[in-house]
């Protein structure tokens, strides 16, 4: 049961009940203030706590900003390129989120704290001033009664009647101020309940709305994180295929380190020890050097090396070679030691020791020394060449296998990549690469052959050609534009290189290609999406004819030229190139995969003032209502495509955007144009130095810019003007005013739009915005 209500007709009574209603009420409100006090307190410490949270969110935020992944090799692909931002964009989506909490904490101090603290100082604090007037009151109204009683009754009638009046007195006033403080103990039980509530709800409306708007980012960021899914599935995919190739190297020259030398500029390098002859008493020590030698230019040098204090410990000696002796060990109390003579110290000759034997028999050969023992200096063309030929038995071998796959197998699961049983596959291979059995094999009716074995004989033939499918003498000149370039220019060179193998290596090319692409259609069953094929078939096609770590870190980039093959078969293999070889072009801003659009209204969204942040919510679901969204397709997860969307920056600076101008604070403008990449930015800056742009800023007030999208890149947008464009990758539409759409899709009337990033275009008779990435002009 609750409390009793306190009728004020009790005031007058001022029975024992009323008094212990009384201290019931009195004691609520006790209870309601200490709940309040601790209330205040846990809501700070909550703030404490936000800011704390805040300020370690925000360190995080600085070093994923701060530290930059190093890359092996000259180049990375687009996938890594994109994995290296990562991080940057990892701190962006926090610096984001943060700004939000701390609005969040500055909500709980306006909406919270505040009230709690003002209702229990103005209002609780009230009543227990009302309470000490009353107690007071009491305490003064029953002594003076007790007071009059005691009068003796023999007192003159006149000091009687005086002190009856001023007893009468004293009671009205007690009467009324208890029903003062009655009626504010009952005012404050009802007060309290919305007055502490409604604090707590407006929390509660920030700290969902403080959700919302981290829902609003990862909605925002979720197309970049499928994109960066994807990035580093590739990445991973080719680092499995890199690293076998890796191991297998590394075996080979474990098993013979001189067959596997490197090729270079001398003809013998390696450590040798240097005799330093030293004044008699001291006799002479033996210093270890790096030595390289030159037989065409017989320059031998020298440099101080030693191992344990990490690094040079002397500069670099140069001499001429005069001549090489090998040196017996009865005239020396050392192995494996031969002496040499420089053409500036005639008659000093300089004594070095070798590791071993061997090792000194390889520097008198390359030093031409006497008495040395001279080596097959062909070792690394001592490779014997395998069988396979493209000639007629070949093109019939791939072309059976292929028919015996796309009949049996085209949609088994890991097509290529499971291997078969290795002495089967040898056996298989055999019989095809045999003249007089290749015709008998029947691979599309018998049982007897696996089609994981068919796929293994297929591939280990393609491994077993003299020359790769696409020569020693075209393979660096196909990893360059698989290194840099617009998506674009990667498959014009692509297509022109083509065009330059030999007839029969592009006809093969042509029939595995059209293969492979069949393949990757039906990679919802076989999982063999474009880029798993280029995994597989990348190091097969292309190979360098040098084996080093150096030729394999570029095994991604050889995957790389075999997806653009199989993406673009028929443009490469059904068409003309251009006449000349095309040039690398720079990566644009624009991804080469259909790249994640960041909402129009994101920057409206990242600052709201204070004094509508508890409508936040509110307005949020109306312009929902008004203009829906659904999530854009960043790409087929199908065919997981190497070249990858770039990091996702906004492309339209906060600020307000009228009919004519772009109005931002001048702040805004200056960390929005650091925020933009090269490209933008030195576009940016240019147009701000044009007349028009000046007579601007001139024309406004110190802190605010007005400036006018229509006057930036005039001569872009005069060439835009009626051009036709078609789109390279799908889209759908996020808002009323823009165009949804599949590849291929030609746009007409195509202009540039006073929103960054953005076109405008017809499609279907329908005008609307298009993301300027996600097409090419035609």
């Amino acid at each position: 049961m609750g409390l009793q209500p306190l009728e004020f007709s009790d005031c007058y009574l001022d029975s024992p009940w009323f008094r212990e209603r009384v201290r019931a009420h009195e004691a609520e409100l006790d209870k309601t203030n200490k709940f309040i006090k601790e209330l205040l307190k846990d809501g700070k410490n909550l703030i404490a706590a936000t800011k704390n949270l805040s300020a370690a969110q925000r360190k995080f935020a600085h070093s994923l900003r701060d530290f930059k992944f190093e890359f092996i090799g000259d180049a990375e692909t687009d996938d890594e390129r994109y994995i290296d931002a990562s991080l940057h964009e990892f701190s962006n989506f926090l610096k984001n989120l943060e700004e939000q909490r701390e609005i969040l904490a500055l909500s709980v101090t306006e909406t919270l704290i505040k009230p709690l603290e003002r209702f229990r100082k103005e209002q609780l604090g009230a009543v227990k001033e009302e309470k000490k007037k009353f107690d007071k009151e009491t305490e003064k109204n029953y002594s003076l009664l007790e007071k009059h009683l005691n009068l003796s009754a023999k007192k003159k009638e006149l000091q009687l009647q005086e002190a009856d009046n001023q007893v009468e007195q004293n009671r009205k006033h007690f009467y009324e101020l208890s029903l003062e403080y009655v009626c504010k103990l009952q005012e404050i039980q009802e007060r309290k309940k919305f007055e502490c509530v409604e604090p707590v709800l407006s929390f509660f409306q920030g700290l969902f709305t403080f959700y919302h708007q981290g829902y609003e980012l990862a909605k925002d960021f979720s197309h970049y994180k499928m994109a960066l899914q994807i990035n580093i599935q590739n990445t991973r995919n080719r680092f499995e295929g890199t690293r076998s190739e890796v191991e297998e190297l590394m075996n080979k020259i474990r098993r013979n380190p001189q067959e596997h030398k490197r090729v270079n500029h001398f003809t013998m390098e390696g450590y040798l020890y240097v005799q330093e002859k030293r004044p008699a008493p001291f006799g002479s020590s033996w210093v270890k050097h790096y030595c390289t030698y030159r037989k065409e230019t017989k320059k031998f040098t020298m440099i101080p090396f030693e191992h344990r204090s990490g690094g040079k410990v002397g500069d670099e000696e140069l001499f001429i070679l005069t001549y090489c002796t090998k040196r017996n060990i009865d005239t020396i109390d050392r192995r494996f030691c031969f002496d040499i003579e420089a053409s500036d110290r005639p008659g000093i000759p300089v004594t070095m020791q070798a590791f071993s034997e061997e090792d000194r028999k390889l520097w008198m050969e390359a030093l031409d020394g006497k008495e040395a023992l001279f080596i097959n200096s062909n070792r690394a063309n001592a490779k014997q060449e395998g069988s396979a030929q493209l000639d007629k038995v070949g093109f019939t071998i791939i072309k059976k296998c292929i028919s015996a796959v796309e009949t049996r197998g085209i949609n088994d699961q890991g097509l290529y990549r499971v291997v078969g049983v290795s002495s089967k596959v040898q056996r298989l291979l055999n019989l095809l690469m045999d003249p007089k059995t290749c015709n008998e094999v029947d691979l599309e009716n018998s049982v007897d052959w696996e089609v994981k074995t068919i796929t293994s004989a297929m591939k280990q033939y393609l491994r077993s050609l003299p020359e790769p499918l696409m020569t020693y003498e075209l393979h660096g000149e196909f990893i360059v534009p698989a290194k840099s370039g617009s998506p674009e220019s990667r498959v014009n060179a692509v297509h022109f290189l083509v065009h330059k193998l030999p007839e029969k290596n592009k006809e093969m090319l042509d029939i595995l290609v059209k293969h492979l692409a069949n393949v990757s259609k039906h990679a919802k069953k076989n999982l063999m999406t474009v880029a798993n094929l280029g995994v597989v078939f990348g190091p097969t096609l292309m190979r360098p004819q040098e084996e080093t770590v150096a030729a394999i870190m570029d095994l991604k980039f050889q995957n790389i030229v075999v997806e653009i093959l199989i993406e673009n078969h028929e443009k490469i293999f059904r068409t003309l190139p251009d006449a000349t070889f095309p040039e690398p072009i720079s990566m644009s801003l624009s991804p080469p995969n259909a790249p994640p659009r960041q909402s129009r209204r994101q920057g409206q969204r990242n600052k709201r003032p204070l004094a509508v942040y508890n409508l936040c919510l509110e307005l949020d679901d109306a312009d929902s209502h008004s203009s829906p969204k659904e999530d854009t397709p960043t790409g087929s997860m199908d065919s997981l495509s190497s070249q990858s969307p770039t990091p996702v920056f906004s492309s339209s600076p906060p600020g307000l955007l009228d009919r004519n101008h772009l109005i931002m604070d001048s702040g805004d403008l200056a960390d929005w144009t650091t925020n933009l990449p090269g490209q933008s930015r030195s576009s940016m800056v240019s147009w701000m130095n044009t007349p028009s742009a000046n007579t601007a800023a001139t024309n406004t007030s110190s802190s605010f810019c007005f400036l006018n999208p229509t006057t930036v890149s005039d001569r872009a947008v005069e060439s835009a003007v009626n051009r036709k464009a078609r789109a390279v990758y799908p889209c759908e539409a996020e808002h009323s005013s823009e165009l949804s759409f599949q590849i291929g899709a030609i746009f007409e009337d195509v202009q540039f739009s006073r929103e960054p990033g953005w076109l405008e275009g017809t499609l279907n008779g329908k005008r609307g915005l298009i993301p300027q990435n996600y097409v090419q002009f035609l």
